[in-house]
C-alpha cells in the first residue's frame, strides 16, 4: 500500500570456542604480516623451496600465502596444512573452503606467482556473471525492461557496496550465534538512509538529514527501489540475522506513520528511522496466530481516561525481544473484528520479552511479549478505537509483498551457489555440471524462480500505480504470489540440498546458504499469513464479483 505518512518533509561449545580462538589468532598473525607485498613476483621454484615446518609457503589462486606461524592454528590441523607446503593448492583449498575465507587471512598474502595471469575473482559487491545469479535487467549484461531506469541500477550498486562493507561482515557470525544485531549497526543504516528506504515512496524519505543511497531523489523513489534494498539484504543468506535488521521497522512503523497521532509519529518515526531506536509489531498470540478476529489481549480504560491498561501475551514477535516500541493489537471491545485497536506501547514497567528460540536462528530476536498492567497513555490510540482489524489487513499487503521478494532473491542466489559448485566440484572424474541430473535440477530451479520474478515485477508495478486504498484491488495477487513463492522455494531447497550433497544440511562452510535456507524455508510459508490461507482467501475475494450467468 502506497502511504501517506504523517510524517513532515564433538561438542558444539567446543567447536565454536576453537573456532573464535582460531579467528582471533589468525587475524593476529595477520596483523604480523607484510600486508604490502603483493607487488611481489614470486616464481614457481621459489615457491617449491618453501615446503618446510620453518617455512610453509602456499599458492591459492596464483597468490602466495606464507602460513608458517598459521600451522599450528589451523583448524585441520597443521599437517593436513604443511603437506601443500611449495605447492599450488588451488584445487585442493576450494574443493574444501569458499572463497571468502581467502578474505580473513588476506594479510598472509605475500606475493603472486610469476606469470599469473586470468581475471580477477568476481568479489561479493560486484554484478555476478554467473547464470541466472542477477535479474536479467540488472545484471552484468543487463536486457530491456519497463520496469527499470539509471536510477535503479546506481540504487542498487550503491546498496551492495554498502552491505558489503558494513553489514556482511558480521552477519554470518551473528546469524551462527544467535547475537541480536548491535545498536551501532542500525545507526549505520539510519544514517545511509537504509531503513527510511524499507518503508516505500513517501515523504518519510525526506524526513532525515541526508541522501538517499545512489544519490536517487525521493520524489522519484519508488517500490522497485524498495525491492532492491529488500533483494540486496536477501543475498547474505543470513535468514535470522536479516530478519533482525529491520523486519520489525518494515512492518511496524506503517501503521503508527499512517494511522497514528502526527506529533508521536513523527517522534518516534524520527527515533527509528535514524536507528536510534527499535520498533515492532506485536500481534499473533498463542491462542490466536492466522486467526487475528480472535486475539485476546485487553486493553481496558483506566478510571480517569488518560490511559489503556494492557494485559496479554504476544507470541512469535520479530525483533520484540529487543524492541523499544511494540505497535500492538489489543480488544479494546467485543469479541470478532470489531473490537480491535492499535496502540503504541514503549518498552515500560509490566512489559517482558523472554525470547523464543527457533530454528532459523536467535538473531531476529523473536519473542513473547508479555502485557501484565502496562499503563499506555491514551493518547497512544492507532487510529479509531475497535477499527484496528482493517489496520492490520491494509499492513498485510506490503509485508506479504517485502517476504516475496526476500524469498525470490534468496532462492536466485541458491541458484548462484550451486552454479559454482556443479562447475568446480569433480566426481567421478568429470564435473557435476557435466551431469545430466545436475543440469534437469539446475533448470528446474531457474525456470520456477524466473517465472515467480516476473510476476513480482508485475505486482510491483501495479503498486506504484495504484496510489494509498487503491492497492488493496491487488490483495488476491498478493497473497497468490506469497503461495507460489513458498511453493518455489521447497523446490529450489530440495534441489539445491540433492546438489550440495552433505554440504547442503552442514551449518557454516560451502553449503551454508543452501543449509540456512532449507532450515528456514518453511518459516515463509507460515508467517505474514500461511500459504493454505492465502490461497483460500485469494479464491474467496476473487468469487465475490463471479458473474452469476457464467455457466459451462
Amino acid at each position: 500500500m502506497q502511504r501517506v505518512y504523517h510524517f513532515e518533509a564433538v561438542n558444539k561449545n567446543n567447536i565454536n570456542q576453537r573456532n573464535n580462538i582460531v579467528d582471533h589468532l589468525g587475524e593476529t598473525i595477520c596483523e604480523m604480516a607484510d600486508s604490502s607485498s603483493l607487488s611481489k613476483v614470486i616464481s614457481r621454484g621459489e615457491l617449491e623451496k618453501h615446503g618446510t615446518k620453518d617455512s610453509t609457503w602456499v599458492a591459492i589462486d596464483n597468490v602466495v600465502y606464507d602460513v608458517t606461524k598459521f600451522l599450528k592454528f589451523h583448524p585441520g590441523g597443521a599437517n593436513l596444512l604443511k603437506q601443500y607446503g611449495g605447492k599450488d593448492a588451488t584445487a585442493d583449498f576450494f574443493a574444501l573452503h569458499r572463497s571468502e575465507v581467502l578474505e580473513r587471512y588476506e594479510r598472509l598474502a605475500i606475493g603472486k606467482l610469476d606469470g599469473a595471469g586470468g581475471d580477477a575473482a568476481v568479489s561479493w559487491s560486484e554484478l555476478s556473471p554467473v547464470p541466472f545469479a542477477e535479474a536479467d535487467a540488472l545484471g552484468p549484461n543487463p536486457t530491456p525492461s519497463p520496469y527499470y531506469t539509471e536510477s535503479h541500477r546506481k540504487f542498487m550498486l550503491a546498496v551492495r557496496e554498502f552491505v558489503d562493507r558494513e553489514i556482511r561482515p558480521i552477519a554470518c557470525r551473528h546469524d551462527d550465534s544467535g547475537k541480536v544485531p548491535p545498536k551501532e549497526l542500525f545507526q549505520k543504516m539510519g544514517a545511509f538512509g537504509l531503513l527510511a528506504c524499507r518503508l516505500g515512496p513517501g515523504p518519510h524519505l525526506s524526513m532525515l538529514p541526508m541522501d538517499l543511497p545512489g544519490d536517487v531523489n525521493p520524489e522519484e523513489y519508488d517500490y522497485f527501489h524498495e525491492k532492491i534494498v529488500n533483494e540486496e539484504l536477501a543475498r547474505l543468506g543470513t535468514p535470522g540475522f536479516i530478519d533482525g535488521i529491520g523486519t520489525g521497522l518494515v512492518i511496524g512503523l506503517p501503521p503508527l506513520a499512517v494511522f497514528g497521532d502526527p506529533e508521536i509519529s513523527m517522534r518516534v518515526g524520527t527515533e527509528c528511522l535514524s536507528g536510534q531506536k527499535i520498533i515492532c509489531l506485536a500481534v499473533s498470540e498463542p491462542q490466536a496466530g492466522s486467526d487475528v478476529a480472535a486475539l485476546t489481549t485487553t486493553a481496558r480504560k483506566s478510571a480517569c481516561g488518560n490511559y489503556y491498561i494492557v494485559n496479554g501475551i504476544k507470541k512469535w514477535i520479530t525483533n520484540g525481544a529487543f524492541a523499544d516500541y511494540f505497535v500492538t493489537a489489543v480488544r479494546t471491545g467485543g469479541s470478532g473484528m470489531r473490537g480491535i485497536s492499535f496502540l503504541l506501547i514503549e518498552r515500560s514497567e509490566g512489559l517482558s520479552t523472554p525470547k523464543i528460540e527457533t530454528a532459523y536462528g536467535g538473531s531476529a530476536g523473536t519473542a513473547y511479549v508479555i502485557f501484565e498492567d502496562v499503563k499506555v497513555p491514551a493518547a497512544n490510540l492507532i487510529g479509531e478505537e475497535n477499527q484496528g482489524f482493517k489496520i492490520i489487513m491494509l499492513n498485510f499487503n506490503h509485508e506479504r509483498w517485502a517476504i516475496c521478494v526476500g524469498v525470490i532473491r534468496a532462492a536466485r542466489t541458491c541458484i548462484e551457489e550451486c552454479f559454482k559448485w556443479a562447475n568446480q566440484r569433480r566426481v567421478f572424474g568429470k564435473k557435476l555440471i557435466e551431469q545430466p541430473v545436475i543440469r534437469a535440477k539446475l533448470g528446474s530451479m531457474a525456470a520456477m524462480v524466473e517465472a515467480v520474478h516476473s510476476w513480482l515485477e508485475k505486482i510491483t508495478y501495479q503498486m506504484n500505480k495504484l496510489p494509498g486504498m487503491q492497492q488493496a484491488s491487488i490483495a488476491p495477487q498478493i497473497s497468490l504470489l506469497k503461495y507460489i513463492t513458498t511453493r518455489m522455494s521447497l523446490n529450489v531447497s530440495e534441489n539445491a540440498v540433492q546438489i550440495m550433497g552433505g554440504r547442503g544440511v552442514t551449518k557454516g562452510g560451502q553449503g551454508q546458504f543452501i543449509e540456512r535456507f532449507q532450515r528456514a524455508i518453511k518459516f515463509t510459508a507460515v508467517y505474514g499469513g500461511s500459504e493454505e490461507i492465502m490461497v483460500d482467501m485469494a479464491v474467496r475475494m476473487a468469487t465475490k464479483n463471479f458473474p452469476e450467468n457464467a455457466r459451462l
